[in-house]
């Protein structure tokens, strides 16, 4: 039985103007996981990724302490939700840079509630689809590594939503235990889905197994 490897993308620039680029932080969780595998000797078979700029170098990042990959397929439904897009659907009004503590936890109140309402289909944040079709990428995708992909060794690397919208499909949760789900996954975190012809099984939820050690304790991180 093969095993789907999801990666959550190394801490990006929250904050910042563009928030699609990797921190110097977010490079070195993406290269001492690579490290961490080639350790263990394991070698991927396939590789899938969201197009985002933060997606492609954290897999650049596990690429070079792994010592190389396959080519990666880069699927659009793999990509994050617009997170702005999102809180301006539920409040209109400029937010200030959430670079306070209480702004931050303010930040993250206001995206928990807009996703509830998104997948519940009362609002229609701008440029996004519906959360069936959001779902419906996610979902192809798993698809794709059910059909072609069993016995193998898959990474997919993306972010915490589509992630956490994995979870939920393989799970059965409730919407509001995959937001849950989703507000919890850390940069770089690996999840685990064992891969038959019939189905994936949920084996590990986000792990972060190269960052155990002690001197590793302050590269973890959330956002």
């Amino acid at each position: 039985m093969g095993t789907l490897h999801l990666v959550r993308h190394g801490q990006a620039s929250f904050g910042a103007d563009d928030y699609d680029q990797l921190s110097a932080r977010g490079m070195e969780q993406a290269v001492r996981l690579g490290q961490f595998w080639r350790d263990r000797g394991l070698r991927f078979d396939a590789v899938l990724t969201g197009t985002l700029r933060r997606h492609a170098q954290t897999l650049q990042g596990i690429a070079e302490g792994l010592g190389g990959v396959p080519e990666a397929l880069a699927l659009p439904g793999l990509n994050e939700y617009d997170s702005h897009a999102l809180i301006e659907a539920i409040h209109p009004d400029p937010l200030p840079k959430p670079d306070t503590p209480e702004l931050y936890r303010h930040h993250f109140r206001l995206l928990c509630d807009a996703l509830a309402q998104w997948m519940g289909g009362t609002i229609s944040p701008r440029g996004m689809p519906s959360w069936d079709g959001f779902s419906d990428g996610v979902r192809s995708a798993l698809e794709h590594v059910r059909r072609h992909h069993a016995g193998q060794q898959v990474l997919l690397v993306s972010s915490g939503g589509p992630i956490s919208t994995a979870v939920g499909q393989v799970l059965g949760t409730a919407p509001e235990v995959t937001i849950a789900l989703n507000m919890r996954i850390r940069n770089s975190a690996v999840t685990e889905f064992s891969i038959s012809p019939k189905r994936l099984m949920l084996q590990t939820f986000n792990t972060l197994p190269h960052l155990n050690e002690l001197a590793h304790q302050d590269w973890i991180t959330h956002a």
